[in-house]
């Protein structure tokens, strides 16, 4: 969405402020210079302290859907994690059916920041990034670790940030996404591939 509202606004189709129409709803987007940031969903169907059993092991963890569904495991070191041994195991964990999960691995570190790896149902790896799992690691992290808004997602990718309002229990509102928006090439297709 921070793609689409950027290349929207460079293009001078939409001015700073603008709405994007999906198949998930209306995305509310704030376009200044490359950041851009997107109002996101409700989180709903919490769940804490989920226990899963991989080849003998117990990994613990908590479920929140932020648009699409999200395990979040905490770690004391993300990069020493074998997210691809285990991301995929939980992906299609039985208690994660039909649909299953994405799952994101994050790492506390100081003040209100996270290190987040994520590993995204639809592409089966990892990703240099992931919106909603930022979201989800982030309102995860206000609940169980104290972390406030606006809370700093270091990824792969770069840097994002959430901004939210905590309500009371575990009620969130006003949840926005903020990231960088680039051009990182512009491409031009043929006539020739536009006929076939």
């Amino acid at each position: 969405a921070r793609c689409i509202a950027q290349f929207a606004h460079l293009k001078d189709i939409v001015g700073r402020r603008c709405t994007i129409e999906t198949l998930g709803g209306t995305i509310r987007c704030q376009i200044q210079g490359t950041k851009v940031k997107i109002g996101m969903e409700k989180p709903r169907d919490l769940r804490f302290n989920l226990r899963l059993s991989l080849k003998g092991e117990i990994h613990e963890g908590h479920y929140l859907n932020t648009g699409v569904p999200h395990f979040i495991l905490f770690a004391s070191r993300v990069e020493e994690v074998a997210l691809e041994k285990l991301a995929p195991l939980i992906r299609r964990h039985p208690k994660f059916r039909p649909q299953g999960t994405n799952v994101d691995f994050v790492q506390v570190t100081k003040g209100n920041t996270l290190k987040v790896r994520t590993y995204e149902r639809g592409v089966e790896d990892e990703t240099l990034a992931c919106g909603t799992g930022a979201v989800a690691s982030a309102l995860i992290g206000s609940l169980t670790c104290g972390v406030s808004s606006p809370v700093r997602v270091r990824m792969k990718g770069g840097d994002l940030f959430i901004y939210f309002e905590r309500g009371k229990g575990n009620n969130f509102s006003q949840v926005f996404l903020e990231g960088e928006a680039r051009v990182a090439f512009e491409g031009k297709i043929s006539e020739e591939a536009e006929n076939v």
